[in-house]
């Protein structure tokens, strides 16, 4: 085959990649746009349309070419199916990594807006996976670092203890009380915490009592504008808000409907405390539980050392991959540092069980 035929049946192939492609994370955004109402709804239909945009340049390209079209690439219709099942937060999350590695900045055949429509995409969709952290964050914080801290710290525990030499039973007692420890520890340490953030958002929060106090400011001697002034405002913008906010009540006759404004309210983002206490618990309790189950079975000795390793190693690869999604950062790499740490911290005190346990032998 000639160079050029060669040139040409490659490119086309590229072509039909891209249009597959295309197809699907169009598919993807209406998929979740079935999911969402209001704002969202409207955003997620506005990515499939340029999608679409996207799908017509290639398909004119490719004219009349009949020639067999590719399935899109594996990610986007692991995308797609997680879209159709779950229309979640780590669709989003997986999409906005999608959207950033796009090709068509180094593709001659893609044109310049449409490299910049992808790069713009990533932002679109990275500002919509935050409105989903922002509403996990809370509950999903507590419940990621409890089950963590359960993992890591009860098979640390459990691994320092065995190393000794102890009997099975010490071991098995040892974890189960590590368990409901830290459990509880966790609990009411993340109740107190998130309690404390929100309460010190309340105190941050106005007075709305202090309402019925604006008809009868002064004018000439406005103090509504220190409060805007104390908010962020400028002097100037200040004082010429409040100008306008009292003109408005005394016209009305009513300040009912009238706020004063408040720094942003983060406590969507901190959650609340008994939720968040209640996950802390559980998920340190899960955690805690997996390097007991060789022992709740029977396990002694080596092997059950083994599976207990094996099953943490597990659960902490899966917490990390999830955390890294999340975070719109790798799973893999979040995954194996998840590992590193979680074992680094169980060899320390499986080291200084076997130097303990040879010190009283």
């Amino acid at each position: 085959m000639p160079q050029d035929a060669r040139s040409d049946a490659a490119a086309r192939a590229r072509w039909r990649r891209y249009l597959a492609d295309e197809r699907a994370e169009g598919a993807v955004y209406r998929e979740l746009a079935q999911r969402r109402t209001g704002e969202e709804r409207e955003i997620l239909l506005a990515l499939a349309e340029a999608e679409r945009r996207h799908e017509a340049h290639w398909v004119r390209l490719l004219g009349d070419d009949d020639g067999r079209m590719p399935r899109a690439d594996l990610r986007t219709r692991m995308l797609a199916a997680l879209a159709r099942r779950f229309g979640s937060i780590f669709v989003l999350a997986l999409a906005q990594q999608a959207e950033a590695r796009s090709p068509y900045a180094d593709d001659p055949d893609a044109t310049r807006a449409m490299a910049a429509d992808e790069k713009i995409h990533g932002e679109v969709v990275r500002g919509l996976a935050a409105r989903g952290r922002r509403r996990l964050s809370g509950t999903f914080r507590a419940a990621v670092f409890g089950a963590n801290d359960g993992l890591v710290s009860n098979l640390a525990l459990v691994l320092g203890m065995a190393a000794t030499g102890v009997d099975r039973s010490v071991v098995l007692f040892t974890g189960i009380a590590g368990l409901l420890a830290g459990a509880l520890s966790m609990g009411a340490g993340e109740y107190v915490s998130v309690r404390s953030q929100r309460e010190l958002l309340e105190a941050s929060a106005p007075d709305p009592a202090a309402r019925a106090a604006l008809p009868d400011l002064d004018v000439d001697a406005n103090e509504l504008a220190l409060v805007y002034r104390a908010r962020g405002m400028d002097a100037a913008e200040a004082t010429e808000h409040a100008g306008r906010v009292i003109a408005g009540v005394r016209a009305q006759g009513d300040a009912s409907s009238t706020a004063i404004p408040t720094a942003h309210d983060d406590a969507e983002a901190v959650g609340t405390g008994m939720s968040a206490a209640i996950s802390s618990f559980c998920f340190f309790a899960s955690g805690a539980l997996i390097p007991v189950l060789p022992y709740l079975f029977g396990g002694d000795g080596a092997v059950a050392l083994v599976v207990a390793l094996a099953l943490v190693s597990v659960a902490l690869l899966a917490t990390g991959a999830v955390v890294g999604i999340l975070s719109g950062a790798s799973p893999l790499k979040r995954a194996l540092r998840q590992l590193a740490i979680g074992l680094g911290a169980a060899a320390v005190t499986y080291v200084l069980g076997l130097l303990f346990g040879t010190t009283i032998g």
